[in-house]
């Protein structure tokens, strides 16, 4: 009975050293991690000032009638009907 009492002691003792050493290493290397993040880190630019004024946005007649043009383009190479180009221009149109 003692016999098993001391390879018992010892195992437990193996175990204890092993862990300790697993967690000693395992907060060496994560503080290593973070000194070379913390050197690596460059504080974030500040962001770019807005415009003063904003730009106009396109006229929408520019708008429709590129989208128009673009009805007109597809229903010339095939891939709008007669009548599915009439329903879309009219959308458009209003």
């Amino acid at each position: 009975m003692l016999r098993r009492r001391g390879g018992l002691v010892r195992t437990v003792g193996r175990t204890a050293v092993v862990a300790g050493t697993a967690s000693a290493v395992a907060g060496r290397v994560n503080r290593r991690q973070e000194e070379k993040y913390a050197q690596s880190a460059e504080p974030a630019p500040p962001p770019e000032p807005a415009p003063a004024y904003a730009e106009p946005a396109p006229a929408p007649e520019n708008d429709v009638t590129a989208q128009l043009q673009q009805l007109a383009q597809m229903h010339d190479s095939g891939v709008l009907s007669d009548e599915e180009f009439a329903n879309a221009k009219a959308k458009l149109l209003g």
